[in-house]
């Protein structure tokens, strides 16, 4: 089999292609992480908008007995 030589040409644009296909990695990574924390951080609100529901309801049905 013969052996083919790159030109410098040939590796210039394959080391660009290479980078901007990291790019696109690296934006999809960014991206991805932002939803999470983003849905992380609507779960925690969530989380706090009923626990403390529960905590009123519960603390109201305790009044509620006391008097």
């Amino acid at each position: 089999m013969e052996r083919v030589a790159w030109t410098d040409e040939r590796l210039d644009d394959l080391s660009q292609r290479m980078d901007a296909g990291f790019e696109c990695v690296d934006r999809d990574i960014r991206d991805l992480r932002s939803e999470v924390h983003a849905g992380f951080a609507e779960m925690r609100s969530l989380m706090f908008r009923v626990g403390g529901g529960v905590v009123v309801s519960v603390l109201g049905a305790a009044l509620l007995q006391c008097v």
